[in-house]
């Protein structure tokens, strides 16, 4: 008869290897197809203020591609998005008009701009005083940019993304060139919308939740995005990039400012 004093010692080793199998293969994330990342690190929750970082994955790891950058947030700082990563609890949650600007790891949609063309790869819409992004939680369009010429005039109303603003803002640049960043694909209700990055403003002006910066930091950008690398957006307040930089897998040592 076989002595049982081997279970325990089996079920430990059971363990052991199983902690080692995991070590040796990190768990599957949904941007593990990733090539280039933008990153937005900033001081803590409630900053408006960050620094953008470009890296391009290569057989080594992430790559710093040029030079820091500064950027502008939300006026309030930014909570935690509805993106590619697992929830999170431990800080606050983006809801619809509070100033923040989403955290996690998004994907990265199509550029758009107010002229016909622009020096990118990526998908791009010239944008006309039709256009609209829909900021109305509970409407079917919720968080799509849309053209009131094709959808009606009734299906914008109270939206208040036009993405002309040069044509209904008194000739605002701010949207003159950006991307689209995908918070909220799914549209959930007050969950947040229209989040981009575009131009700033001025260096000292934070947005309403979108990642605003200078012209020449959005050019270098956009001519480097290759939708063909599968390129994410990454923001995280520096205490989160730092207790999450292993698990997620994102680039070391990228918050020593």
């Amino acid at each position: 008869m076989r002595n049982a004093s081997w279970l325990p010692w089996s079920a430990g080793l059971a363990s052991l290897l199983l902690a080692a199998c995991a070590h040796m293969h990190p768990p599957v994330l949904p941007w593990d197809s990733a090539q280039q990342m933008v990153l937005v690190t900033t001081p803590g929750w409630n900053a408006d203020h960050g620094v953008l970082r470009r890296f391009q994955r290569n057989a080594r790891g992430w790559a710093l591609v040029g030079t820091p950058q500064p950027v502008m947030i939300g006026r309030s700082g930014s909570a935690w998005g509805l993106g590619l990563n697992p929830t999170q609890t431990d800080g606050p949650i983006k809801r619809e008009g509070d100033g923040r600007s989403p955290a996690g790891v998004f994907g990265i949609g199509e550029a758009f701009g107010y002229a016909p063309a622009t020096n990118t790869a990526l998908q791009y819409q010239a944008t006309q005083a039709s256009d609209y992004c829909v900021d109305v939680s509970g409407s079917p369009l919720y968080n799509h940019i849309v053209d009131s010429r094709n959808v009606g005039e009734a299906a914008v109303a109270g939206a208040t993304e036009p993405m002309r603003r040069d044509l209904h803002a008194d000739g605002d640049q701010r949207y003159r060139l950006g991307f689209v960043i995908e918070h909220n694909t799914q549209g959930q209700p007050m969950g947040g919308s229209c989040i981009f990055a575009h131009l700033w403003k001025s260096s000292a002006d934070a947005t309403t939740g979108c990642t605003a910066m200078d012209p020449r930091t959005m050019e270098a950008a956009l001519a480097w995005l290759n939708p063909a690398m599968s390129p994410i957006f990454v923001l995280l307040p520096k205490q989160e990039y730092l207790r999450l930089q292993t698990h997620w897998q994102l680039p070391a040592d990228a918050v020593n400012d």
